[in-house]
Order: structure tokens, then C-alpha cells, then sequence
């Protein structure tokens, strides 16, 4: 059922990397988003895959992680992402990707989901460091980067309280809790 496939579809941040993501199955979730629809169906956004220890490590130290936990770095040594997907996009193609990126990013965590993994859509990113680890040549445009890999931890969705505090937060058994606004509150009639 789709509402339980985005219901699971959680920000995960912590991963068992020993467990390694085949070069086929990044393939197959890209090919989830090669399906989604495209702004003037342009299609302008080319995947760069990354599913080896020795590219990870050169990917991990150009993302941050979680901004509402001021204490924590990201997810240690064998915690962290078993793949990475950086979506580009190609200004040989367009100037602009409205939200392709952002309709590719769901479709592949979906197609995670449904594969029993997970991931994390990545926007804050040392955008000229990763280009420069990767030698990501400077026609395309660093968009998101998708983490990936079988969750390691356990992510709890929960209604916002009265004091409308969005912030999620990890209790003393590090799961992880994501408030959600009502939705009565976001629905005008």
C-alpha cells in the first residue's frame, strides 16, 4: 500500500555499511526515477552512483547531517551510508530543474523503501568539495545527494505537540522522533 511505502519512507542517518549496495541496485532505483515525470519533459538530471568503500569515504566528509542535532557529527564508522546516488543536473540540457530533483529524489528512497533499505535526501552539502573529490565536471550542477543502505536505526513519526515544535530529536535509545503538524492544520477549507 503507497500510504505505508512514504509512511516508512523516513530520513534514516544511521546505516549498517558493512552491508554493501550492489552497482544493480542503484541502477534499478534510477531507473524508478528515469520513469518520474520531468518539467517540459527535458530530463535533465544524470545520476553519478557510488557504492564502494573507497568512493564513499571520499563523498561522506562533504555532507552534513543533521542540523537539529547540534551534537552529533553524523553516523560514525560503521554506521555510515553502504551508497551514495548524487543527482547533477546537466546545464548542457537546462539551466534550470525545477523540481525534477526533488520528484527523482522520492521516487528512488520509495523504491529504497520497498527494497527494505532506506536513505536520506541530502541539500546541505559542501557542493565544491564533493565536485573536487569527484572531479564532477562543472557543466553539472550539484543537486541532492541520496545516502543509502539498510537503516540501523529506528525512526518514530509523531503529532506535533501544542508548542508547534517541528525540531526532531533522538531519545536515551537513540531512536530517532519526527514530529508532524496535524493535518487538520494543513488543510483550508
Amino acid at each position: 500500500m503507497l500510504k505505508e511505502l512514504i509512511r516508512k519512507n523516513r530520513s534514516y542517518r544511521r546505516f549498517y555499511e558493512q552491508e554493501p549496495l550492489s552497482r544493480a541496485t542503484l541502477v534499478e532505483l534510477v531507473d524508478l526515477a528515469r520513469y518520474a515525470p520531468s518539467a517540459a519533459n527535458r530530463q535533465p538530471l544524470k545520476y553519478l552512483l557510488s557504492y564502494t568503500p573507497e568512493r564513499n569515504s571520499r563523498i561522506f566528509p562533504h555532507l552534513r547531517w543533521a542540523g537539529y542535532l547540534t551534537d552529533w557529527p553524523g553516523p560514525a564508522p560503521g554506521e555510515r551510508p553502504a551508497g551514495y546516488i548524487v543527482i547533477l543536473g546537466d546545464t548542457t540540457i537546462s539551466k534550470n530543474f525545477d523540481c525534477d530533483h526533488g520528484i527523482a529524489a522520492q521516487s528512488i528512497l520509495l523504491g529504497a523503501v520497498e527494497a527494505g533499505l532506506g536513505g536520506c535526501i541530502i541539500g546541505s552539502i559542501d557542493r565544491e568539495g564533493l565536485r573536487q573529490a569527484l572531479q564532477i565536471p562543472a557543466h553539472f550542477e550539484i543537486l541532492l545527494v541520496l545516502a543509502l543502505g539498510r537503516p540501523k536505526e529506528e525512526v518514530v513519526l509523531e503529532t506535533m505537540d501544542e508548542s508547534g515544535d517541528i525540531r526532531y530529536w533522538r531519545d536515551e535509545q537513540a531512536v530517532h522522533h519526527v514530529p508532524k503538524r496535524p493535518l487538520d492544520d494543513l488543510i483550508l477549507d
